[in-house]
């Protein structure tokens, strides 16, 4: 049923549409060079009247070139990037398998090339099309051979120097088809998406070579070009996803590219839903434009707002009920925080993401008053008695100390923060506020020691003296390094970022201060299976292994307790068993509970009673702390 839920909860998120956006740039962050307010744009991007772009992926656009001919910007850089790895040279004959948007720019691109083209499809208004564009066209609708074309005349029986397909089936066909039409060397490049059984036979014979092209170019999924701004030398990297933008550009600019004939609809943003449904309905399409309102439509104000009022009545907060603003709207956060809080009766009034997408949907699913961009707004609403933080890691302490400055209780998903200077930050400003008169609730949530199994341990474990030994086994499964998790500045690393859950409950467990602690981890190329052993002030022992190389057909997580002569055995927080226990052997549950709901609640009733936190803050300094440590020794 858990993953069922989960599978349910990741299908429901809403995945925001869009290939490429053109406008002027409103403002540009900080440390970007290149842009200014007002100027006009093509940009990687969903459809929005408002987006936020990385600078890598924008480029300006050249004087006289329309805003709808720029819209094609992003598809014209798929095209071309497909071209570069065939490496046509003039001259050359090219065959395109596939007329549709993406394969009629391919063929223009290429004609530029001074290369001569075949264009392969079904559909014969868009072979029409392709032949105005000075292709010779194939229309397999008619029964035409593409293979007999691609090595008679059209080649002069040479068999064509290059294929690009750019068709979307999943037939092996067109990749059979481009084997046999190619000359001896010849290269092949897939830009589309069909079947690759491909035959030994059909390359090896040839020496054929063949790749498949990744979207725009270099730098396309890489975090540190996009996300990070850090570009490619061009002495090394010659067209980036940025420079084949500009290349499409130059092209327009130039009359070289003609993608006026290729638009078949145009709708107003409001009528999005309906640009949509013509994908893959009887009536032909082929580039779909949206476009928004104009400025005098669209005053300024009104572009800048950043918060949605979803709920036409505001909510009137009850006496003593907790008013939350929650600051991140991802999957955990919709699928497990919010339904956790809504439990407790707490008012949620707002919710907040980046982006606005997910909090617009979360706050229409839960019946939250307001989405928004803003965080300052959530910071400075005076209603608001409480912040849930469910971010990125590298935002926590930034806004743990943004809520405690505005006196506002602080609920953080883990980790606290990432780094000492920013647990010393926090710890500061908690006492501060102590010095001050008031108590502000400070909560990580680590839901795992509010479970009902550990609960019960923790009750098993009170009736006994003296040291114990605990032993964590975590099966966490591999991430990639390149996961936002394992960056140093975003994530913190899974040490800090997850095992601090496992230092938690083992501290709660053992009732008494870490002393001492020491890591030992496999190679550096696996980065996340590591071995942790932790010494308490009562003499006790825990251990806690977090290993990334299992398999997943093993349980994810136990916890075994050894003490007195007696053992306590947790599986998954599913089965709890005794050994040695008298009067107790086994509490199981029918569902996993990992304490989530409990969390929630304790939290909210803190802040109803008035009182300290529910998780004591210097066992969420102490466990900040050695989280932090083990993880620069990591690194």
């Amino acid at each position: 049923m858990s993953t069922i839920e989960a599978v349910r909860n990741k299908l429901d998120q809403p995945v925001a549409m869009g290939y490429c956006n053109v406008g002027e740039v409103l403002a540009v962050g900080v440390g970007v060079s290149g842009f200014a307010p007002g100027d006009r744009v093509a940009s990687n991007g969903k459809h929005a009247e408002v987006v936020v772009v990385p600078a890598n992926l924008c480029a300006k656009l050249p004087d006289g070139v329309e805003d709808e001919a720029a819209a094609f910007t992003v598809v014209g850089a798929i095209a071309l990037q497909g071209i570069r790895l065939a490496q046509p040279t003039l001259g050359e004959c090219v065959a395109v398998v596939g007329m549709g948007l993406i394969g009629l720019v391919t063929t223009q691109l290429l004609r530029a090339n001074g290369c001569r083209v075949l264009g392969i499809d079904f559909d014969g208004a868009k072979l029409a099309l392709a032949r105005e564009f000075g292709a010779d066209t194939v229309d397999l609708s008619r029964g035409e051979d593409p293979v007999a074309a691609g090595l008679g005349a059209f080649s002069r029986g040479r068999g064509v120097d290059a294929v690009i397909v750019t068709a979307a089936t999943q037939s092996n066909e067109p990749m059979h088809q481009a084997a046999r039409m190619c000359r001896k060397r010849g290269r092949i490049v897939l830009v589309g998406v069909t079947g690759l059984e491909l035959s030994r036979a059909d390359f090896f014979e040839k020496e054929l070579s063949f790749q498949v092209s990744c979207s725009y170019g270099p730098g396309r999924y890489d975090p540190e070009y996009e996300e990070k701004g850090h570009d490619y030398p061009v002495g090394f990297v010659r067209w980036t996803e940025q420079r084949n933008f500009e290349a499409v550009l130059d092209m327009l600019a130039a009359g070289r590219l003609d993608v006026g004939r290729l638009v078949s609809h145009r709708f107003p943003i409001e009528a999005a839903g309906n640009a949509y449904a013509l994908l893959g309905a009887d009536e032909p399409s082929l580039g779909i434009l949206l476009t928004y309102p104009t400025a005098s439509e669209q005053p300024d104000p009104e572009l800048r707002r950043a918060t949605v009022h979803v709920s036409a009545t505001p909510g009137q907060a009850l006496p003593g009920v907790p008013v939350l603003g929650l600051i991140g709207a991802g999957n955990y956060a919709t699928s497990v925080l919010i339904p956790a809080f809504k439990a407790t009766g707490a008012q949620i009034k707002s919710v907040t993401s980046a982006q606005g997408v997910s909090s617009l949907h979360a706050a229409r699913k839960f019946g939250i008053e307001a989405a928004t961009t803003d965080v300052g707004a959530v910071m400075s609403d005076k209603d608001v008695t409480a912040v849930v933080i469910t971010t990125r890691h590298d935002s926590h302490a930034r806004f743990v100390l943004a809520a405690l400055e505005r006196g506002k209780h602080v609920f953080v998903e883990k980790p606290l923060c990432l780094t000492l200077d920013e647990l010393e930050a926090i710890e500061e400003a908690h006492r501060a506020k102590l010095d001050a008169g008031q108590v502000p609730v400070v909560m990580v949530g680590f839901n795992r020691r509010f479970a009902p199994q550990v609960r019960k341990m923790k009750d098993l474990l009170g009736g006994v003296f003296g040291a114990k030994a605990f032993v964590m086994t975590v099966n966490a499964g591999a991430i990639p390094l390149t996961h936002w998790t394992q960056d140093p500045a975003v994530g913190g690393g899974r040490i800090v970022g997850e095992v601090c859950h496992f230092i938690d409950l083992l501290r709660f467990l053992a009732g008494s201060p870490i002393t001492g602690w020491q890591r030992s981890a496999m190679s550096v190329a696996t980065g996340d299976t590591v071995t942790l052993q932790l010494a308490f002030a009562d003499g006790s022992m825990g251990t806690v292994h977090y290993l990334s190389n299992g398999s997943k057909a093993f349980p994810k997580e136990r916890l075994e307790v050894f003490c007195a002569g007696r053992v306590l055995q947790l599986d998954n927080f599913r089965r709890l068993r005794g050994y040695g226990w008298p009067g107790f052997g086994k509490m199981n549950l029918w569902r996993q509970d990992k304490g989530q709901r409990a969390c929630a609640a304790a939290f909210v009733h803190a802040i109803q009673a008035g009182g300290p936190g529910p998780i004591p803050f210097d066992e969420l300094l102490e466990v900040g702390r050695v989280s932090i440590l083990a993880q620069q020794a990591a690194n």
